[in-house]
């Protein structure tokens, strides 16, 4: 479930931050799946819809695209895994305004963004400012947004620790996860025990309740300044 800066910016981090709290995969077990949610992104009704499907031996392309509020955002990253390592190839983000009042807040932009573990090191390209364009040196087990959620929720149900180095953006940023414990939290009318994840940064709170046995989280909160931010409710996983 950070990766609209005035308004226009925040969607970018927005985006980020709910694609950096979504996750992905019970712990030994890799398969193709989709889920739906229902979202509210500052009062603004949204859907979600998230897949992850095979692309070739041993790799696979996650993604996520959000609609449905006046504006578009997608975010896509194709893997590869190796024994229990898995590490990133690729990844897409971008977004627009398509109505409304989001056609203006919302910017056009979309960044490439290339993992080269033959040479070490990762770019970015397209709608990135030239400190942000790399390159980025890469060390073993360095995720992307998306991949890092995937390796969360798999390391939640493995009881590993939740620290990563995530590789994003130009940047490199460290990023450590907490479990605070369990709540139950509906999904299609019935209860289920989540275990609560939680990341704080300064004024940003990023929340994911995990569910064993689910290929998602049910639910992923991001609040900033004590206030929610974004919200979205799992609906369906087939």
């Amino acid at each position: 479930m950070q990766n609209l800066k005035s308004i226009r910016g925040r969607a970018a981090v927005a985006c980020t931050g709910v694609l950096l709290a979504l996750a992905a995969m019970p712990a030994l077990a890799i398969k193709p799946f989709n889920a739906d949610y229902q979202a509210t992104y500052m009062g603004l009704e949204a859907t979600a819809k998230m897949s992850l499907a095979g692309v070739g031996k041993d790799r696979w392309e996650y993604r996520i695209d959000i609609g449905g509020m006046g504006a578009e955002l997608q975010q896509s990253t194709v893997f590869e895994t190796d024994g229990g390592e898995w590490r990133p190839l690729s990844s897409v983000d971008s977004q627009r305004g398509t109505g409304g009042l989001a056609a203006m807040l919302v910017k056009r932009k979309s960044v490439t963004a290339d993992y080269d573990w033959d040479s070490g090191v990762a770019r970015w390209s397209g709608d990135v400012k030239p400190d942000r364009a790399g390159p980025v040196q890469l060390h073993e087990g360095d995720l992307d947004g998306m991949l890092m959620n995937l390796v969360l929720v798999r390391d939640v149900a493995a009881g590993k620790p939740l620290d990563y180095r995530l590789v994003e953006d130009g940047r490199v940023k460290r990023q450590r996860f907490q479990v605070a414990g369990e709540e139950t939290i509906e999904i299609g009318g019935k209860s289920h025990t989540a275990k609560r994840v939680v990341r704080r940064d300064g004024k940003r709170e990023i929340i994911a309740w995990v569910v064993d046995g689910l290929p998602v989280p049910a639910r992923i909160l991001q609040r900033r300044d004590g206030r929610d931010h974004i919200d979205l409710r799992l609906t369906a996983v087939h």
